[in-house]
């Protein structure tokens, strides 16, 4: 069996471990790995089993080329093609709210929109984004700085997007629900790491990510509370509805709100998973890539109802660590 993970170019190294765990967990296993970058030209993918879209953490600076890529993948593909175009732009948000999924309110702001008026502090960045690139807070007294991100974000041709601060991540940070092949694997805290009134720094590598992400403290294990996994199985079930399939690997980032959690993000795309907080999760995902694999060159079908029993925490306490 061969399974190609799709990765970048110049990874930093601060992010190189997921990766490097699962194929080590997949050789293990005996199947024969490559971590390539997705845009490499001179690989064949079709002597794939499977190409698992793994950290192409550079698409939002090339999302049509990007979505072409992922379209000529075809059922070798993991995720689905569907899905991974839907989730690459953040204007999927609305399909959440549509959905009755608790989520952060909203607003886009295309090239051409009228400029909305900031009287909160709001979170500004593009809606095909990776990293915290573009991505600042603003307050009434800096409106300018984020409208000047929007016309910025509007100048690369991309729609902005504009979502209140929840005043939440300061004090509680953010939770996030990793789940494996639908069953909740385990969870995180990170902090926030956007400074009020500016726009994220970010690094000067190839990745181009908020600085803050490289700082080895942003996130930490922790319990995630029952109506978060309920949450996150719920917004599973959506996806499961919506495209017939289960995420390979998928990573709900929420926030405390009036006492309930709410969907800041939902990443079934190539998320970072931070295999390294929780024992055995790079070798859970290893096996469903190895089934993954094998029920492509056989008769068996991975259509998945929204009932499917693999939706589920995976045992009581699955989000400690």
């Amino acid at each position: 069996m061969r399974i190609a993970l799709a990765s970048i170019s110049g990874m930093p190294s601060e992010f190189l471990a997921d990766d490097k765990n699962v194929a080590s967990a997949l050789r293990r296993r005996g199947v024969e790995v490559v971590v390539t970058p997705w845009d490499n030209m001179t690989i064949d993918w079709s002597m794939f089993d499977l190409v698992v879209a793994r950290s192409t953490w550079d698409y939002s600076r090339r999302h049509r080329e990007f979505c072409e890529w992922v379209r000529r993948r075809g059922s070798r593909l993991e995720n689905d093609a569907d899905l991974v175009i839907w989730n690459s732009d953040k204007r999927y948000v609305s399909d959440l709210i549509a959905a009755g999924l608790p989520t952060v309110e909203t607003t886009f702001v295309a090239p051409g929109d009228p400029r909305p008026a900031i009287v909160t502090d709001v979170v500004v960045k593009p809606t095909v984004s990776t990293g915290g690139r573009n991505t600042g807070r603003f307050g009434p007294a800096s409106a300018e700085g984020a409208l000047a991100l929007m016309e910025r974000i509007h100048a690369e041709g991309g729609t902005a997007m504009m979502q209140p601060f929840m005043a939440g991540i300061e004090t509680t940070g953010e939770t996030a629900v990793v789940v494996i092949d639908g069953e909740v694997s385990h969870a995180l805290r990170k902090r926030s790491y956007l400074r009020p009134d500016e726009m994220a720094p970010t690094s000067d590598d190839e990745l181009e990510a908020a600085q803050a992400m490289y700082d080895p403290g942003l996130v930490s294990s922790a319990p995630a509370a029952q109506d978060e996994i309920d949450l996150t199985l719920d917004a599973l079930k959506f996806i499961a509805h919506r495209f017939g399939t289960t995420p390979l690997a998928c990573r709900v980032d929420m926030v405390s709100h009036k006492g309930s959690p709410t969907i800041l993000e939902l990443e079934a795309i190539e998320p970072s998973l931070y295999l390294t907080r929780e024992p055995g999760s790079a070798a859970r995902l290893a096996s469903a890539m190895i089934v993954r694999a094998a029920q492509r060159t056989g008769p068996t079908t991975r259509l998945v109802k929204s009932s499917d029993h693999r939706l589920k925490p995976r045992n009581s306490d699955t989000a400690a660590s």
